[in-house]
């Protein structure tokens, strides 16, 4: 801690060197300094979004354009926004026999936890020297994508998300926005994209309706967290997907062929890219949230992942095994009308008696 009357560091190049540093045990791999000004480009964006009705309910940084895209709302006076990516690519394990749904790469472990750990030690020197910093990771306090963009950390893929270049999209992001003039980066890289349109001809429900524009009402990782029943149209879409959706990056050249050369680090803890559908939907509630409750779920309700189940089930159970058949049978008699819809849609699916 600063002695109350002691001068501040000096701020340069070197001073920013220095917070960077901190972040490299925690397996951040690219940072930047955005300045902590008015986000026009996103806060149009936004605007443009909901006015368009492609929001489909969701909140996160649609919900209060005015304060996500406006650092200091966040922390009054700030000068920049500190801004750091960390990897989430890791091999996929092998997948198990039985009827799996497939979890979206960034769900696989916690990535957000080493990052906000980095993204703290930065806020806390910050602090530590006497100006105001404040952390900020999968939050709807501020649109990371935009101020990473403005730190030239990447481009805006057509898929909408951040191409860092050499390394591709797989990637989380978060900031510290401080009162701390640190030096800016020199701005946003160009775009390299060019041409190529393989994410938009690759998203399974036709969801990125321009390049950049995502219609959420079709996309599937946010049809899968989001609450009530799964329109009947997508159904069929969601295939073995349990959580999240990787097909717009999995398809994109730079991320295919960059993004190895950037490895996630090596978890301490169980990868799960596969989930046993069958398992999910007999446990109970509190087991469902003590192995997946770091998840996104509305309300903290379990309902809304066992709905995604069961539609994974009727797109890839088999109808002869008679644990699939008891296991909707049960929740075709279920009292919660949203599970029950869905699991009689899955028993129809494979042929079987509703009930």
């Amino acid at each position: 801690m600063r002695p109350i009357d002691s001068p501040r560091p000096v701020v340069d190049q070197a001073y920013l060197e220095a917070l960077v540093r901190r972040t490299e045990p925690y397996g951040v791999t690219h940072t930047g300094v955005a300045p902590a000004e008015v986000l026009h480009h996103a806060r149009g964006a936004l605007q443009h979004r909901i006015e368009a009705g492609l929001t489909d309910g969701m909140q996160f940084t649609f919900k209060n354009p005015e304060r996500s895209t406006d650092p200091r709302r966040a922390v009054r006076d700030a000068q920049a926004v500190f801004v750091a990516a960390r990897p989430y690519l890791l091999d996929t394990p092998d997948r198990p026999d039985g009827p799996q749904g497939r979890v979206g790469r960034y769900a696989w472990v916690d990535h957000y936890a080493p990052l906000r750990a980095a993204l703290w030690e930065v806020a806390g020197a910050l602090r530590d020297d006497g100006w105001k910093a404040v952390a900020y990771a999968d939050d709807n306090s501020i649109v990371d994508r935009e101020v990473a963009h403005l730190a030239g950390i990447g481009w805006y893929g057509k898929n909408a998300n951040l191409l860092v270049p050499g390394a591709g999209s797989w990637f989380v992001l978060g900031c510290v926005v401080t009162t701390a003039p640190l030096p800016l980066s020199d701005g946003p890289v160009v775009d390299g994209c060019g041409t190529c349109r393989r994410c938009l001809d690759g998203c399974p429900t036709g969801a990125i309706i321009e390049p950049g524009v995502i219609d959420a009402a079709r996309c599937l990782a946010w049809v899968l967290q989001k609450p009530g029943i799964i329109p009947e149209p997508l159904r069929a879409a969601v295939g073995d997907r349990l959580y999240g959706c990787d097909d717009c990056q999995d398809v994109c050249p730079p991320t295919v062929r960059l993004g190895p050369r950037r490895p996630a680090p090596v978890p301490d803890e169980p990868v799960r890219a596969w989930l046993p559908v069958l398992a999910l939907l007999t446990a109970d509630d509190q087991e469902v949230l003590q192995r997946w409750g770091r998840w996104y779920l509305a309300d903290r309700d379990p309902r809304w992942v066992r709905r995604n189940a069961l539609v994974v089930l009727g797109n890839i159970g088999d109808p002869a095994d008679p644990e699939v058949r008891r296991v909707l049978a049960d929740y075709g008699a279920h009292p919660d009308p949203v599970l029950r819809v869905h699991a009689v849609w899955a028993a129809e699916r494979l042929g079987l008696e509703a009930r």
